[in-house]
C-alpha cells in the first residue's frame, strides 16, 4: 500500500461515527431450547468510540449477512475488482450432520477470523447498513445476560469447589406419581416415585425442577406436591428461563391428541415453517404430517411456508382478546394432520 493511500484510509477511518464496530470476538456459546435446539454465539463487540457490548447471533445470521454482502460487493471478475467492490473473507460452510455443540465450538476460530477480516475491509463497507445492523446491540441483546464467558476470563488456578450443604427436607419438592417422558431437552423425564426439587412455577399447569442432576419443566398433574414453592416463586418470579407454551393437536381418524409444548422462547417469536414442522414431528413421533391453523370461521388452513406461519400468527393475535389463555401461552395454535388426509378440509365454495 502506498503512503498516500494509507493516509487517505486513516483519514476516512477518523471520520467514521463512534458507534461503528471495529472488532468482534466470540466469548462463548449458549444453547437455546426453542422450537428446535440450537446454539448462539456470544460476541463481544468493540466500537470506534471504545464502547463494548455483547450480541447473540446464530450461524444462520452470519450466513445470511455474508450472502447479502457477497451479492452487493463481490466483483464479477475477482482478478479485476471495480469501484465499490471488494473481496470478502471466506465464511465457514454449513454442516448438516454431527453434534450441534461440537459444531458450534469448532466454528469459533473460523468465525473470529471471519469477523476480524470483515471489519478490516474499506471504511465504506463498514458503513453498510446490513453489516452495522448485524453488529448492533438490539434491545433483546441488551436484556440478555451471558451465563459464562470462558474465552474472556483470565487464566486462574483451579480452586476446589465447596458445595454448600442443602437441607433437603426444607426444600420445595414433589413426588412423581406417574412416568412422564419429556418432548424435548426443556422437559424432564420422570419416573414414578422420584423426588423432584422444585425451582419455580412456569404457569398454572407446569413447574420447573431438578432430578438426577437434570433441570427442566414438567406438568404438575404428574406429581404430588410434598412441600410447595414460596409464594413469589409460585407466581413465576423465580428468575429462571422464560418458557412459553404452544398448544398443538394431532387430528387422526381415531381422535385428537392434544399437547402443550413448552419452549424457551418469547411469545413474540416468529418461528420458521421448517422449525415448526421438525418440532411437531418430534412431539408426535410421526413424519408424514402437515401443519394447519384454524381461520376465524373454524376451517383448517394448511401451512406451506414461512409466509403462511406469519399469517397464522397475525390471525392468532387478532383473536387474542376473544380467547382466554394462560399468560405465557402463544396466541396461536397448531393443528397437525396426516399428509394424505384431505377430509379435514372444508371443500365448500
Amino acid at each position: 500500500m502506498s503512503l498516500l493511500q494509507q493516509i487517505r484510509d486513516e483519514s476516512d477511518f477518523d471520520q467514521l461515527p463512534h458507534n461503528i464496530p471495529v472488532s468482534a470476538t466470540i466469548a462463548d456459546i449458549e444453547e437455546k431450547k426453542g422450537f428446535i435446539d440450537y446454539f448462539k454465539f456470544v460476541v463481544e463487540v468493540k466500537t470506534k468510540g471504545e464502547s463494548k457490548y455483547f450480541i447473540y447471533r446464530r450461524y444462520r445470521e452470519f450466513f445470511n449477512l455474508h450472502q447479502v454482502l457477497e451479492a452487493r460487493y463481490t466483483p464479477a471478475d475477482p482478478e479485476k475488482p471495480g469501484p465499490n467492490t471488494c473481496l470478502l473473507p471466506s465464511l465457514p460452510g454449513k454442516v448438516y450432520i454431527g453434534n450441534k455443540q461440537e459444531i458450534a465450538e469448532g466454528r469459533i476460530p473460523e468465525l473470529n477470523t471471519y469477523m476480524k477480516r470483515l471489519l478490516s475491509l474499506p471504511t465504506w463497507v463498514l458503513l453498510d447498513e446490513d453489516l452495522r445492523m448485524f453488529f448492533y446491540q438490539t434491545e433483546q441483546d441488551s436484556q440478555h445476560h451471558p451465563r459464562a464467558l470462558r474465552r474472556l476470563r483470565p487464566p486462574t488456578r483451579k480452586v476446589k469447589d465447596v458445595k454448600p450443604k442443602m437441607d433437603l427436607f426444607s426444600s420445595p419438592r414433589a413426588e412423581a406419581m406417574f412416568d412422564f417422558r419429556g418432548n424435548g431437552k426443556a422437559e424432564l423425564n420422570l419416573k414414578r416415585g422420584e423426588v423432584i426439587f422444585l425451582l419455580r412455577r412456569v404457569n398454572a399447569d407446569w413447574l420447573e425442577g431438578t432430578v438426577n442432576n437434570q433441570a427442566g419443566i414438567f406438568p404438575e398433574s404428574f406429581v404430588k406436591i410434598i412441600k410447595p414453592l414460596p409464594e413469589s416463586d409460585s407466581e413465576g418470579e423465580g428468575g429462571g428461563h422464560t418458557y412459553s407454551c404452544l398448544r398443538c393437536f394431532l387430528l387422526t381418524p381415531s381422535g385428537v391428541d392434544t399437547r402443550d409444548v413448552c419452549v424457551q422462547e418469547d411469545l413474540s417469536i416468529q418461528p420458521t415453517y421448517k422449525d415448526l414442522l421438525s418440532r411437531m414431528r418430534n412431539v408426535f413421533k410421526v413424519d408424514d404430517i402437515v401443519l394447519n391453523y384454524r381461520d376465524p370461521e373454524g376451517d383448517l388452513v394448511r401451512i406451506l411456508d414461512d409466509e403462511d406461519v406469519q399469517l397464522m400468527i397475525r390471525e392468532g393475535r387478532r383473536q387474542q382478546g376473544t380467547v382466554k389463555r394462560p399468560v405465557n401461552q402463544f396466541p396461536w395454535e397448531l393443528h397437525v394432520t396426516m399428509a394424505s388426509d384431505l377430509s379435514v378440509y372444508n371443500e365448500e365454495a
